[in-house]
């Protein structure tokens, strides 16, 4: 199958441009224009009376504190380790991007479905709808150049990966990359439903159209919520790599010349930019202690250079069966 095998040290992902400062730019970037929309939808939904425009405002607002939540994460995450966090602090990063999806769930596809449903069963009174397609087509401007940005970041990591950009969306775990990616499509396509319930209201003088978008599009965030959440889920439990690259580290460690077997070999996604490996390995039987540090020493070496993000390595000698090596561990996405 395919799978996400990275290159070499000089265009791995943790080693070129500096991806954690890219990944904060792209948020930050995110953010500002966020709060800017949040606002414009917020004056445009007041004075026209529309549902859909509301609870446009509420998105853009929720994912603004989003923006802010996956912020922290950043930082927080990147923290060195220390005494207290001998791994370091690469799982905050997920508690706090796992935070940012439930608030997207909460503030905004709740917020959402109950404006529309509120709409759908009282009315409301319109107002000028000129003032709505003027934001809704500003945003969209504003919104897709947030989405561009988010995209060239997921272009250049997959070619990096060698994978495609959907299946690097789903292997990666810089969830920050990821949220923002998501959260701009969804927001661009809310706009469109917001235009569409507004155009439909407008012609036909029912405001049903108008409920009907935004429900619309608190569903579409409760989609984009529940994708997020479940991906920071398996990232806090503890994710193994790709199982690809699983394949890949068991083959290296297998390739050191008095290695017999690699009978097990478990790995954890310790934050969007280290990896712990630990394995048991059956080594010669008829070699010295010495030449066993040497040979451990020799796999760390080969892991971290073809693999930068691997910042942990324990190898223990154990007995196996030659030939009984873990394959086909790993996740398989």
């Amino acid at each position: 199958m395919a799978g996400a095998e990275p290159l070499e040290p000089s265009g791995s992902p943790q080693k070129s441009e500096n991806p954690e400062n890219e990944s904060v730019g792209t948020v930050v970037i995110a953010g500002l224009a966020n709060l800017v929309i949040a606002v414009a939808k917020l004056f445009a939904g007041l004075v026209s009376g529309s549902a859909a425009m509301v609870s446009e405002s509420a998105h853009s607002l929720a994912d603004t504190i989003t923006e802010v939540f996956l912020f922290v994460a950043l930082r927080r995450g990147a923290q060195p380790a220390d005494e207290e966090h001998p791994f370091g602090y690469g799982k905050e990063s997920f508690v706090w991007a796992f935070i940012a999806a439930v608030f997207t769930f909460v503030g905004g596809a709740g917020f959402s479905i109950y404006h529309g449903i509120e709409t759908i069963v009282h009315g409301e009174e319109m107002g000028a709808f000129v003032w709505s397609y003027v934001v809704l087509a500003v945003s969209f401007v504003a919104e897709g150049a947030s989405f561009l940005r988010a995209r060239r970041q997921v272009a250049g990591e997959s070619r990096r990966w060698g994978v495609s950009p959907s299946r690097f969306l789903r292997l990666t775990p810089d969830t920050t990359v990821k949220a923002v990616y998501f959260e701009d499509s969804a927001a661009l396509i809310g706009l469109v439903l917001a235009g569409a319930g507004l155009l439909l209201t407008e012609l036909t003088g029912n405001t049903v159209w108008d409920g009907v978008a935004s429900i619309a599009i608190g569903l579409l965030l409760f989609g984009v919520a529940a994708i997020l959440a479940h991906t920071n889920a398996s990232l806090l439990v503890g994710r193994a790599v790709p199982r690809r690259v699983h394949n890949l580290i068991a083959a290296d460690i297998q390739s050191i010349p008095i290695v017999v077997a690699v009978p097990t070999l478990l790995t954890m996604q310790l934050g969007p930019g280290d990896v712990l490996v630990a394995a048991k390995v059956d080594f010669d039987d008829d070699v010295s202690g010495g030449e066993i540090e040497a040979a451990s020493d020799e796999a760390e070496r080969r892991l971290r250079a073809r693999f930068p993000s691997i910042r942990y390595v324990f190898l223990d000698p154990t007995r196996g069966t030659a030939g009984r090596n873990h394959v086909n561990g790993g996740v398989d996405l």
